[in-house]
Order: C-alpha cells, then sequence, then structure tokens
C-alpha cells in the first residue's frame, strides 16, 4: 500500500514536476552546434542579438569592420533546435602578438542557459591558444553577474576597475593568464 502522508503526496508531485522540467530542457537543447566565421551574412542577425543583449550595442559598421581587420577574429555559433538552424551566438576578440582582446560576445536570449556561451568562449579560447596567445582580456559590466560567473569559470580574474566605462556603470576589467587556462 503506498504512502499516503502529505509529505510522500508533495514528493510524489515534485518528482512529477521535475521530471517535465528536465523532459522540456532537455528538448530545448540544441541537437547540433556549429562554430564558423562570421560573414557579412551573418550581420543582420548578430545585430538583432546585439541590440536585444546591450544597452549600448554595436553599430552594424563595427562588425564590418572587425570583418576586415587583420588582428580581428569573428566566429558565430549556429544551433540546430527544432530541425531548424540558427545563428545561436557570436564572439569577437583580437589578436596582437602575444595578447587577446574580447570585445564582445553574446548568445540570443531564448538560448542562453544551455551552455552555448560557455562553448563559444571555449573554443574561442583554445583558438587563442593554438595562435599563441599568453594573456586574454576584456571587459565586463560591473552588474553582469552572469558574465562575471562565466569568466570566473574560465579562470579569468579581476585586474582593475575602469570607472564609467560604460556610460555611467563601471567595467570590470579581467585577464586570463592562458597558462592556467584548463581546457
Amino acid at each position: 500500500m503506498a504512502d499516503k502522508s502529505p509529505v510522500c503526496k508533495i514528493a510524489r508531485f515534485s518528482i512529477a514536476i521535475l521530471r517535465k522540467t528536465l523532459l522540456s530542457v532537455a528538448m530545448r537543447i540544441p541537437a547540433s552546434i556549429k562554430i564558423l566565421p562570421m560573414t557579412e551574412e551573418d550581420i543582420d542577425v548578430v545585430m538583432e542579438i546585439e541590440n536585444v543583449s546591450f544597452p549600448r550595442p554595436w553599430l552594424r559598421e563595427f562588425f564590418e569592420k572587425e570583418l576586415k581587420s587583420p588582428i580581428s577574429y569573428c566566429f558565430v555559433e549556429k544551433a540546430v533546435l527544432d530541425g531548424r538552424e540558427m545563428l545561436a551566438g557570436y564572439i569577437v576578440f583580437w589578436i596582437v602578438a602575444d595578447e587577446a582582446h574580447i570585445l564582445n560576445i553574446a548568445v540570443k536570449p531564448e538560448m542562453r542557459n544551455m551552455g552555448l556561451g560557455k562553448r563559444l568562449l571555449s573554443f574561442s579560447l583554445v583558438f587563442m591558444l593554438e595562435k599563441g596567445v599568453k594573456e586574454a582580456y576584456l571587459e565586463v559590466r560591473a552588474s553582469n553577474e552572469s558574465a562575471k560567473k562565466l569568466y570566473d569559470r574560465f579562470g579569468f580574474k579581476g585586474v582593475y576597475v575602469r570607472k564609467k566605462y560604460y556610460g555611467n556603470e563601471d567595467a570590470i576589467v579581467m585577464m586570463l593568464d592562458m597558462d592556467e587556462f584548463e581546457q
């Protein structure tokens, strides 16, 4: 005979909700992911992501300029979700000598928390290592807790604060010693 106590009913109810949640999340995980060089054709979707991701988004011309710069590397992350391929995120960084600077990284809001940003950053850091980079830098809004947490996981450390870098908000400059990067 099954236990009919309130605690057991709550536990069964909680397990049922957990199963539904896990199934829902599993159905949202992309079937396949590709990271490719960004092209001019990608910029329209990149701009859509940029405009919803940042209070002061880059202009289209910035991306066009980066695509032509010999020190700039621009990649997009494409994911197959619900049977269709879509541009899910992008990253732009510079490599000068043995130093890299991550300028911009974003993932489509509806595709966040699926590990896509982590995968894109990991790919880029490995790419940098292969190019001989010793240190990687980036700026992050002081209030952007989810981004700071992501960068912390990769070993980035806050090295100083740029006051009012984002208008009325400070930026934390973070640095990763590539010798400490674990793939």
